[in-house]
């Protein structure tokens, strides 16, 4: 199932990297930059999340949430985020495993983890924009600020 631009993203609540329950609903109001990953740890989605991080300030001027998602387990994604110093929110889409990632079409039943698929969610839960890539291809960050530009007006 693709999600189409203008529609009404789907809901979820996962554990963060500190066992809180996050749900996407709980940022109504502002824009949420929801970011799936493949696997904590490795190389591509390391170099990706470090990218955010680094600069995070391309999403805070316009008052946007990053919230990274995996399929691993809330402890790895725990220890993912203290090693990588990650002060987003990293959710975990363990159990029932996939669940999200499958609710936004992204998730990839060979390796049992999401593509890399990234959706800007509005304040009030509309999607306005994403982009999907294969779990061997990393995003492209400029894409990001583009995008947030156009969703600033």
């Amino acid at each position: 199932m693709t999600l189409e631009i203008g529609t009404v993203a789907p809901d979820f609540t996962l554990k963060s990297q500190h066992g809180e329950d996050i749900s996407l609903s709980d940022y109504r109001g502002r824009t949420v930059a929801v970011v799936f990953f493949p696997f904590a740890f490795s190389g591509i989605c390391t170099g990706e999340l470090c990218e955010i991080r680094d600069k995070i300030e391309v999403f805070a001027e316009g008052d946007v949430q990053v919230l990274a998602i995996s399929c691993d387990h809330f402890f790895s994604n725990k220890a993912f985020a203290h090693e990588q110093n990650l002060e987003f929110p990293v959710l975990s889409d363990f159990w029932p495993h996939g669940e999200v990632s499958r609710a936004y079409g992204i998730f990839n039943e060979g390796a049992g983890a999401p593509e890399r698929g990234t959706f800007l969610v509005d304040g009030e839960g509309v999607l306005r924009w994403s982009v999907h890539h294969g779990i061997g291809e990393a995003r492209d960050f400029e894409a990001y600020r583009a995008a947030l530009a156009e969703l600033a007006g």
